[in-house]
């Protein structure tokens, strides 16, 4: 059960309704994740921001989702988890890809590059060796595109946190766990 309550979607208060709706006109629906950061309209135009920025970058949406899929793994978020794995697939990752995301692997010297690097600002809390620059450059990445990862990770730390804090109520297809 939610520590932290979705709004009624049908009934949303002033200061988000026009949010969900722009919502549901892109998904067809509202997401409890976007239900629940309605509850602080704050932290809901925050996260709508910074995620309608990072869509515009240079970073693909399969390496969008990459990160969104290896973030979470490393945070155990089972409701992003389940959420990008579907979206994943929309974006065109593979069942394969999405897994490999998910142990911080791809098969794609970009995609293999953009995880690892995620994976370690999350390990490290930001704090990158030289060793994890070179690689990230040498996987393809310009210094603006290791910026721009690292402002993905953020917006997915932001939603693993606050699912991990309100415990939101997945609305998505459930995954399995990674097999050992």
């Amino acid at each position: 059960m939610p520590r932290i309550l979705p709004l009624d979607r049908n009934a949303p208060p002033a200061s988000v309704a026009p949010q969900f709706a722009a919502v549901k006109g892109k998904l067809g629906m509202v997401p409890n994740l976007v239900a629940t950061l309605g509850q602080s309209p704050v932290a809901l135009n925050a996260y709508l921001g910074l995620a309608e920025t990072v869509g515009a970058g240079l970073l693909s949406a399969p390496d969008r989702e990459r990160i969104a899929l290896a973030v979470a793994e490393a945070n155990a978020c089972d409701y992003c988890l389940a959420a990008h794995s579907l979206i994943g697939k929309g974006a065109g990752l593979t069942a394969d890809e999405i897994d490999a995301a998910r142990r911080g692997e791809s098969v794609d010297p970009r995609g293999l590059a953009v995880v690892r690097l995620s994976r370690a600002i999350v390990a490290d809390h930001g704090k990158l060796s030289d060793h994890d620059l070179t690689a990230a450059r040498a996987g393809g990445l310009n210094d603006g595109e290791i910026l721009e990862v690292l402002a993905n990770v953020v917006l997915n730390i932001l939603t693993n946190y606050a699912n991990h804090i309100a415990e939101t109520t997945v609305d998505f297809p459930a995954v399995r766990p990674l097999a050992v």
